[in-house]
C-alpha cells in the first residue's frame, strides 16, 4: 500500500511489452477456464454435473467462455486506461491475476468444504491494496466477485440464495476493506478492522437464517463473523510472497526498513555514524515533506534513510565520517575526488538491488543528486589550470528525479547539510539558505522529469524551514553555578 510516485509522462510501448502482455493475458485467461473446469471436476464427483455433461451443453459452455473472457478484457481495459504505464510491465498485470486467482481458489475451497459465509472474499482486494493503491484495489476486488459468482453458477459449487449472496457480500466487502484498511499499518489493528469487513457477510447471514428458522445458525453465525479475518490471515501470509516475486513493497515492509536493526543500516551506524545521523535528519524532513503534499510518508522516510547507503563503500573520503583534521581528499586531485563523491549515488543502488531491496528506494538512492555539479572540486579543479575545465567531469551521472519522493529526498537533503554548517541559525537565514538551496536546483532542470508544482515546491520550503528550526532552535545560556555545599545540603536534609 504505497502511493505511486513516478511520472504520469506516457511511457513507450516497445514490441515486447505489448507480446509480454499479451502472453500474460492469454496465459491467465487459460489458468481461470482450467480452475473452472477443475472445480466443475471436483463437484461432479461429489454428486454435481461432470466436466463432460457441462461441455456437452454447448450453448451454456459458450456462454461461460464468453463470460470470462468479457471479465478478463475488461480488466485489460481498465488497467491500460487508468495507467498504462503501469500496464507497460506485463509483471504488474500478472500480479493482479495471481491475487484473482489465488483468491478464486481460496472461495472455492472455502466455500465448499467449510462454508459459503467464510470466503474470504476481500482478499484479492487487501493484496492489491497493500502493494499499489485504493482505485486497483477496489476494481480488482469487483472482478474477483464476478468471477466467484460465475464459478458458483456454472461449477455448482453453491445454490439458491446463496448463490447470489457472495456477490453482494464480496462487492461490500471489497469496498468496505479498502477504505477501512488504507492506513493501517499494524497487523493488530488489521485483524481488528477485519472484523468489520465481516458486517456484510453478517448481514446476509442473518437475513439467510430468518428466512430458514435460524436452521445451522451455530455454523453460519461464526462464519459470517470471521470471513474478514481470514481475508486478513491469508493477507499476512501471501503478502511478503507477492513482495519477493514482484518486487513490491507495502506498508510492513517499509517498517521493516526503517528499524535500525535492519542489515544495511547496522552497517550504516558502525561503519559510517556521521552518514547515519545525517540520514536520520533528512528522514525526517522527508517524512514531514511528503505527508504535506499528500505523498507516502513512510516511503519517503524510508528513502531517506538508505538515499546516502552508496558511501558504505569509501565512509572516509565524506565530511561527517572524518576525523578531525584527517581528509583523503587533500591527498587527490580534483577530478579523481568528485569521482568518487559522485560515485556513493550509483553505488548506493548497487547496493540496494544486490540486497533485494525494492527499486522505488534503489532508484532514489540513484537519483537524488540528480545531474547536479561538485561544485568544491569542480572550483578547486580550476585553480589547478589555466584552461578550461569540463563541467560535466565534475557532475553527478543522474538521472534527475523522477518521482515527487526523489526530488523531495533532493531538497531535504541539500538544505540540511547547508543549514547544519550555518554558524547563525536564526529563522531568517535558514529561509535564505532553503529557498537558495531550492533555487539553484531549479535553475538547473533538476525538478524537470517529475511532476513537482511551483505550489508544492512552496509547501516543502514551508514544512523544511518550520523543521530546521525546530532541530537547529536556540538553546539556553544556563549560568555557570558552583555546585559546591550542594551535597553537604543534601546531608543535612536527611538528617
Amino acid at each position: 500500500m504505497f502511493n505511486k510516485t513516478k511520472s504520469e509522462k506516457a511511457l513507450k510501448w516497445e514490441t515486447k511489452n505489448v507480446l509480454n502482455n499479451v502472453f500474460v493475458y492469454v496465459f491467465n485467461t487459460a489458468i481461470i477456464i482450467a480452475l473452472f473446469t477443475l472445480f466443475i471436476y471436483i463437484n461432479g464427483n461429489t454428486g454435481g454435473k461432470g466436466v463432460n455433461a457441462f461441455y456437452s451443453d454447448i450453448k451454456k459452455a459458450v456462454q461461460f467462455l464468453v463470460f470470462v473472457f468479457m471479465v478478463v478484457g475488461l480488466m485489460a481495459v481498465y488497467i491500460f486506461f487508468q495507467d498504462r504505464n503501469f500496464m507497460r510491465n506485463a509483471a504488474n498485470s500478472e500480479m493482479f491475476f495471481l491475487s484473482v486467482e489465488l483468491s478464486i481458489v481460496a472461495c472455492y475451497l472455502v466455500g465448499k468444504y467449510i462454508n459459503v459465509y467464510l470466503r474470504p472474499l476481500a482478499l484479492s482486494s487487501l493484496l492489491v491494496l497493500f502493494l499499489t493503491d485504493k482505485k486497483n484495489a477496489i476494481f480488482v476486488g469487483a472482478i474477483t466477485n464476478i468471477l466467484v459468482f460465475l464459478m458458483d453458477i456454472y461449477s455448482e459449487a453453491v445454490s439458491g440464495l446463496e448463490t447470489y449472496v457472495p456477490l453482494i457480500v464480496g462487492l461490500s466487502a471489497s469496498i468496505i476493506a479498502v477504505f477501512s484498511m488504507d492506513k493501517v499499518y499494524s497487523r493488530l489493528k488489521m485483524f481488528v478492522y477485519s472484523l468489520i469487513t465481516s458486517i456484510p457477510a453478517v448481514l446476509c447471514a442473518l437475513m439467510s437464517l430468518i428466512e430458514s428458522d435460524f436452521i445451522n445458525v451455530e455454523a453460519i453465525l461464526p462464519s459470517s463473523v470471521f470471513s474478514g479475518v481470514l481475508s486478513a490471515a491469508l493477507l499476512i501470509i501471501m503478502l511478503p510472497i507477492f513482495e519477493l516475486l514482484f518486487r513490491r513493497v507495502s506498508c510492513f515492509k517499509l517498517a521493516e526498513l526503517n528499524d535500525h536493526k535492519a542489515k544495511l543500516i547496522r552497517r550504516l551506524i558502525k561503519e559510517a555514524p556521521g552518514t547515519f545521523n545525517h540520514s536520520l535528519v533528512v528522514a525526517n524532513l522527508a517524512e514531514a515533506c511528503a505527508t504535506a503534499i499528500e505523498e507516502d510518508g513512510l516511503l519517503a522516510r524510508t528513502c531517506a534513510y538508505y538515499h546516502d547507503i552508496g558511501k558504505l563503500r569509501r565512509p572516509e573520503f565524506f565530511s561527517e565520517n572524518q576525523s578531525e583534521g584527517v581528509n583523503p581528499h587533500d591527498e587527490l586531485t580534483p577530478e579523481l575526488s568528485a569521482t568518487i563523491i559522485k560515485s556513493h549515488a550509483h553505488d548506493g543502488y548497487k547496493l540496494l538491488l544486490k540486497n533485494r531491496y525494492p527499486k522505488e528506494i534503489a532508484d532514489v538512492a540513484l537519483e537524488h543528486h540528480g545531474t547536479l555539479p561538485i561544485l568544491y572540486f569542480y572550483d578547486k579543479a580550476k585553480k589547478f589550470t589555466d584552461g578550461e575545465v569540463d563541467i560535466g567531469e565534475f557532475s553527478y551521472a543522474g538521472p534527475k528525479p523522477q518521482s515527487k519522493i526523489a526530488a523531495i529526498i533532493m531538497i531535504a537533503d541539500g538544505c540540511e547539510a547547508a543549514v547544519r554548517t550555518l554558524k547563525e541559525r536564526t529563522r531568517e537565514k535558514v529561509i535564505d539558505v532553503v529557498r537558495k538551496i531550492v533555487n539553484d536546483r531549479m535553475e538547473l532542470g533538476q525538478f524537470d522529469e517529475c511532476e513537482l508544482t511551483i505550489k508544492e515546491i512552496n509547501i516543502l520550503i514551508g514544512t523544511i524551514v518550520n523543521s530546521l528550526s525546530g532541530v537547529y532552535h536556540k538553546r539556553v545560556k544556563y549560568p555557570k553555578v558552583s555546585l559546591d555545599g550542594i551535597k553537604d545540603l543534601g546531608k543535612e536534609e536527611n538528617v
